[in-house]
């Protein structure tokens, strides 16, 4: 159906702001007609509107193939101009409109783990104060491709590599060695990293994972081999399994920190923890200023609301050996 906004007419020669989204969108679609279907308008309306623009500038805007267009130098300049200018005219009307609560589908991926962990908790807090919005949250401990997934937020454990993802930082926790009390009464404590061999160790089985733990030994970090003897795919499935007794396994202090709590799960080898702090972040595609109201206000709700326990010092009691 036609976009009566961006339906020709000499209202355009006044409507600045309709004439630079429409330039705006053929610049990042690449073409009138893609830009076209994304306005609702005949891609003649497009190329009319741009070719205006420029007629009224005194300055070629785009250089024009059979294929697609392409940004000119004074195109490029009134490009990055102008989605500024939108943007701010977008959270000025969102600011002074009584209907500017967010609305609308928030996709959100997660490893299950930390699903559970920290989203499910806050889902309810996060509904109430929201009441717009429609979240729809993915577990999966495969890291997705957030376009391919369509996800709009994804909660991410660790160093992120170099992408063109943007990130906030939601807090720290650091990593810790547990076992089942019953299993270090069967199998004994391990008191040095190289008695390792001598017990069941739980790991992954992603591709991308390195099958080591590392440690500081005499002052030094080492990554000790640990050739485990049983691998998953799931962070909950490897702390329940060193729960029940099965071995060792090598979670976050967040992650575990109930069950150590309750006498389930205690410390090991924590003489030997490099203490390096592993950041969790909230990350998604696009350019802040432009993010939707929906996806903003989901990722100030987790700024302000996620808690992260990651005590530098145990207490005794939790550790063995």
């Amino acid at each position: 159906m036609r976009n009566p906004a961006f339906a020709p007419s000499t209202t355009f020669e006044t409507n600045r702001s309709g004439e630079l989204e429409v330039f705006v969108q053929v610049a990042e679609h690449g073409s009138f007609s893609a830009a076209a279907r994304h306005l609702g308008v005949s891609p003649s309306a497009t190329s009319k509107i741009v070719a205006r623009m420029e007629a009224r500038l005194g300055a070629q805007l785009l250089l024009r193939s059979t294929r697609k267009v392409q940004l000119t130098p004074e195109g490029r300049q009134l490009y990055e101009r102008g989605q500024r200018v939108l943007a701010d005219l977008q959270e000025a009307e969102a600011a002074a409109s009584l209907r500017s609560a967010p609305k609308g589908v928030v996709r959100i991926n997660s490893s299950s783990s930390t699903g559970q962990a920290i989203l499910v908790p806050l889902m309810a807090q996060l509904m109430q104060q929201y009441p717009g919005l429609v979240l729809d949250l993915s577990f999966t401990d495969e890291v997705v491709d957030l376009m391919e997934a369509q996800a709009d937020i994804a909660i991410r454990w660790g160093k992120l590599p170099a992408s063109d993802m943007v990130a906030r930082l939601l807090g720290h926790t650091r990593q810790i060695i547990v076992a089942a009390p019953a299993y270090l009464d069967a199998h004994g404590v391990p008191t040095h990293p190289d008695a390792l061999g001598g017990h069941v160790r739980i790991g992954w089985n992603y591709q991308r994972t390195v099958p080591h733990w590392p440690f500081r030994v005499d002052g030094q970090e080492v990554d000790v081999a640990i050739g485990e003897l049983l691998r998953v795919n799931d962070g909950d499935v490897m702390r329940n399994l060193a729960v029940a007794g099965v071995g060792l396994a090598r979670l976050s202090l967040f992650h575990a920190w109930h069950d150590i709590a309750a006498g389930r799960l205690q410390v090991v080898l924590e003489a030997f923890n490099t203490g390096v702090l592993e950041p969790i972040h909230a990350v998604y595609l696009g350019k802040p200023e432009r993010l939707p109201s929906r996806t903003r206000a989901v990722l100030d709700f987790l700024k302000d609301h996620v808690e992260l326990q990651h005590a530098e010092t145990l207490p005794k009691a939790w550790c063995r050996g």
